[in-house]
């Protein structure tokens, strides 16, 4: 694996590694999304984040070709993720649109492929659509799929050789330990919301334990939609002055936690100087005191799912 940018690499348990910073693609769309992607490999990211449910997985392929035609990198030097949104959990649709993603990002293989959530919605056919599905009330219309019959179907798609891992996102220590239980093949990843305001080192720390890697959303807090009261830390007086300390800037210095939490970020920018910054932050260590005050900022998740709460499987009412 490259080590462009001093980036080290995570081993992912099963003989793959993944890189320890990404570059995430949510809201990443079109001409942009194409534009963001190139500027990120030529920042020297080698991980890109992408879903079905971002509806960019064409623009990202093509990004990623295109670099590669001009030989900045080669295909295995990059690790691409994308995931299972929640209306295709029957495991009759699984395979179905996970070959819809690997023809939209069309780069001969998927690193990781991970189920979106543990919560099941109604399925609305495999084109993009209504990808949050409710009746006439506006109430979310979820499916009673089992997320462990969706895991033995995601299984399937290691045995094609099309996706070399297979993971998780935003699942709770207990619904991980119902897969645990039954997986022929363990999931090596979760992806959840991290972040100073939201630290998740319980969760952290359960996964590690066995010998799951966590990827964190949302690092930065979500300063485009700082709501239900995590306010980034950004441009926090505290986090300014452990930046001056190490010539840095605020969003290193969030970065730099992340990693030390045993996490691999994946910011996203739309600014090229924030984008070759945030890849910057292998060549200095936080204190025990400056970790001490970044875990201070703990509040609430940005993100809880407020539409789905009602869904059997919601995994946020238990502490991890």
């Amino acid at each position: 694996m490259n080590m462009t940018k001093n980036v080290p690499s995570v081993s992912l348990g099963n003989g793959y590694e993944i890189p320890g910073i990404g570059y995430g693609t949510y809201l990443a769309t079109r001409d942009q999304g194409i534009d963001l992607v190139k500027k990120s490999i030529d920042a020297g990211y080698r991980h890109i984040d992408t879903a079905f449910l971002y509806e960019n997985e064409v623009e990202v392929g093509e990004a990623i070709r295109a670099k590669i035609a001009e030989g900045v990198v080669k295909r295995e030097d990059l690790f691409v993720t994308t995931k299972l949104w929640n209306t295709f959990h029957h495991p009759d649709h699984v395979a179905k649109v996970f070959q819809r993603s690997f023809d939209m990002l069309n780069i001969g293989y998927i690193d990781l492929y991970l189920m979106h959530s543990p919560m099941g919605l109604q399925f609305q056919g495999y084109e993009y659509g209504d990808m949050h599905p409710k009746d006439t009330e506006g109430n979310a219309l979820y499916s009673d799929d089992d997320y462990i019959e969706t895991w033995k179907a995601m299984e399937k798609l290691v045995k094609s050789g099309k996706v070399r891992s297979i993971g998780l996102s935003n699942f709770n220590s207990e619904q991980i330990k119902r897969i645990l239980q039954i997986a022929e093949i363990k999931p090596v990843n979760n992806q959840i919301e991290v972040n100073p305001g939201w630290n998740q080192k319980k969760l952290i720390e359960f996964c590690k334990s066995h010998g799951i890697t966590v990827t964190a959303f949302g690092p930065m807090g979500r300063p485009h939609r700082s709501t239900y009261g995590n306010k980034s830390a950004l441009g926090d007086s505290r986090v300014l002055e452990i930046a001056r300390k190490y010539e840095k800037t605020d969003g290193q210095v969030i970065l730099r936690y992340l990693i030390q939490l045993g996490t691999i970020p994946i910011p996203y920018s739309t600014k090229e100087e924030r984008i070759r910054q945030n890849i910057d932050v292998f060549d200095f260590t936080l204190s025990d005191e400056d970790m001490l005050i970044m875990d201070g900022f703990q509040s609430e998740r940005t993100l809880p799912f407020p539409p789905l709460k009602r869904h059997k499987y919601y995994p946020f009412d238990i502490e991890f």
